[in-house]
């Protein structure tokens, strides 16, 4: 008796597992997101931003950095003509000034860095807004993203809606732009 309940309760399981319920089909494409930061014209005229910010910054801080040079060559030839008591004190002065010039270019390589830092993350914030929008409108279930941050190990290249969705993006910052000027 046992048998033939243990039996039939196993058929009833095979049979309830061989059961196939209808399977929704998700709608699902991928995003490169390195490539999406590289050639969004947004990203590139940020970039081209701090290059040159970086370049204004840098050439006064090498102005400075050349004239320590210059005082720092002459500072052998005099110290043999003024003395060693001169020598002890201009060596501090110059010692104070390099550190000052390290300091110097430390900050602003962080000023840039962080400045950079808040408008890409910025950037990011409306670009996923701009892809959730973009999948609500398409009927995406899900859109994942690839690239320095993979969440993807596979998937077909006609999931790919990176093209797309940079696309998108250029147009909305380009039209954005457009508006600024009449500005």
């Amino acid at each position: 008796m046992k048998k033939t309940i243990i039996l039939f309760a196993l058929v009833i399981l095979i049979i309830s597992c061989n059961k196939t319920t209808p399977a929704k089909e998700f709608k699902t494409a991928y995003i490169d997101t390195s490539k999406l930061m590289e050639e969004s014209t947004e990203a590139k005229d940020i970039e081209a931003k701090y290059k040159d910010k970086s370049k204004v910054m840098g050439n006064q801080l090498e102005a400075e950095v050349n004239r320590f040079k210059s005082e720092a060559a002459s500072f052998k030839q005099d110290a043999m003509k003024n003395g060693q008591a001169w020598a002890q004190q201009k060596g501090a002065e110059l010692q104070d000034r390099e550190q000052k010039l390290n300091y110097a270019q430390q900050a602003m390589l962080q000023q840039l860095q962080q400045e950079s830092s808040v408008e890409m993350d910025t950037l990011v914030k409306v670009y996923k807004k701009v892809i959730k929008d973009y999948g609500k409108e398409k009927g995406y279930d899900y859109i994942y993203g690839t690239g320095d941050a993979q969440s993807i190990l596979y998937a077909k290249d006609n999931y790919d809606i990176t093209k797309e969705v940079i696309k998108l993006i250029n147009d909305k910052y380009k039209s954005s732009d457009k508006k600024e000027e009449k500005k």
